[in-house]
């Protein structure tokens, strides 16, 4: 939420199909999806340590957490190849944009004012940033990171010469706000991500700034510990991946400005050499 982180040709839904449809898949049989994300309960306790440690949320007042993802993990220097595929014939950037607009394939669209693809540099697109879901401001404006915390992270940007405008593409995990800024639920993860993964394959980012524990967990199929993990190179889709503190979460806790300072500056160099290591 805002209140808190491509091969041309790539397959596309079919006009009228749903993201990530499976002819066989039946309600309650979710081995059937195309994607998926376990649903084990995350760890109590860590959580609660982890939301007082990065001052997210009173753990009282939060919705459940995504359900916990498989146990294998995926380490720095490991890869994992973002699961699920839209089937059909590759769309432009701009009609799969249009299929967003118009998706029903999850209960999420029946409370929307806007589905929010996502904005940015859709033809040099250097670093990908993802979020967890669009805020109130999002979905009434149907652009991505629009609110206080939205010019926050364009400030971040600009600190290390990037911008909407000039290499950097913003989205979301999932492309229509859950109501009063819940957590998505697994059924919509699963409905939208197929979205997510096109246009990774169409803009070909070089790397990908995850900005929250939510969306990091979620693209990396894993619960990332966001305190111990950020600033750290993983990998998606073969595309380096980093995940830092989501801006809501900085504005709230001034004391996530310097690491969060860090991890930008580590981008920067990393975008600038080439050099996507954790390594010196």
């Amino acid at each position: 939420m805002q209140n808190e982180e491509q091969n041309p040709g790539t397959p596309g839904p079919e006009p009228g199909q749903k993201p990530g449809h499976d002819p066989g898949y039946e309600p309650g049989n979710e081995g059937h999806r195309a994607i998926s994300i376990r649903s084990a309960l995350w760890n109590i306790a860590s959580d609660l340590e982890l939301l007082l440690e990065t001052g997210e949320a009173n753990p009282e007042n939060r919705s459940p957490l995504p359900p916990a993802p498989s146990p294998e993990r995926t380490g720095p220097a490991e890869n994992n190849p973002g699961p699920g595929v839209i089937e059909g014939p590759a769309p432009t950037l701009d009609a799969l944009h249009q299929q967003i607009l118009e998706c029903r394939a999850c209960s999420l669209h029946r409370e929307r004012t806007h589905a929010v693809p996502g904005e940015g540099d859709t033809h040099g697109t250097r670093l990908m940033v993802i979020g967890e879901g669009p805020g109130a401001e999002e979905d009434a404006r149907g652009l991505p990171f629009v609110g206080k915390a939205g010019k926050y992270l364009d400030k971040w940007l600009s600190a290390i010469d990037l911008s909407r405008e000039d290499g950097v593409f913003i989205t979301n995990t999932v492309k229509c706000r859950p109501p009063a800024n819940r957590d998505p639920r697994p059924e919509e993860t699963s409905a939208c991500l197929p979205y997510l993964y096109s246009q990774i394959r169409m803009l070909k980012p070089r790397a990908i700034l995850c900005v929250g524990r939510i969306s990091a967990s979620i693209l990396l199929d894993r619960d990332v510990k966001i305190t111990k993990e950020r600033g750290k190179w993983f990998r998606f889709m073969d595309i380096p991946l980093m995940a830092t503190f989501h801006p809501s979460a900085v504005l709230r806790n001034p004391d996530l400005r310097r690491p969060v300072w860090e991890d930008m500056k580590k981008l920067k160099h990393a975008l600038d050499s080439g050099n996507f290591s954790d390594q010196p």
